[in-house]
C-alpha cells in the first residue's frame, strides 16, 4: 500500500471514529479514560498536536469542537453526567500520562 493511500484510510477511520463518539453520546469520557486510557478530549489534543507539529495554530476549544461535533460546553450541558465515586476512584487510580 502506498503513503497516500495509508493516508486517506487513516484518515477516514479517524473520521469514522468520530462520528461514532459523537453518536454515542452515552459513553462518558471518564469511562472511556477508565477502560481504554482514551476519551474524546483527549483525541481533540492529539488534533491540536498534530496540527501544531505541521505549523497550523488550532486552539483547544476549536479542536475539541472538530471533535465533538459541537462546541465542548454545549456538549458537556447536554451530554455529561457527573462522575460517580467509583468512576473517579478508578480515574485517579489509573489516570493516563499522556
Amino acid at each position: 500500500m502506498d503513503d497516500q493511500t495509508k493516508q486517506e484510510l487513516e484518515a477516514a477511520v479517524f473520521q469514522r471514529l468520530v462520528d461514532h463518539l459523537r453518536n454515542r453520546t452515552d459513553v462518558q469520557n471518564i469511562d472511556m479514560m477508565n477502560l481504554a486510557g482514551f476519551c474524546r478530549n483527549c483525541l481533540s489534543n492529539w488534533y491540536q498536536d498534530a496540527a501544531q507539529e505541521k505549523g497550523i495554530s488550532l486552539e483547544k476549544a476549536d479542536a475539541r469542537e472538530i471533535v465533538y461535533g459541537m462546541p465542548y460546553g454545549e456538549w458537556k450541558d447536554k451530554y455529561q453526567t457527573e462522575a460517580t465515586a467509583d468512576q473517579q476512584a478508578a480515574f485517579d487510580k489509573n489516570k493516563p500520562q499522556h
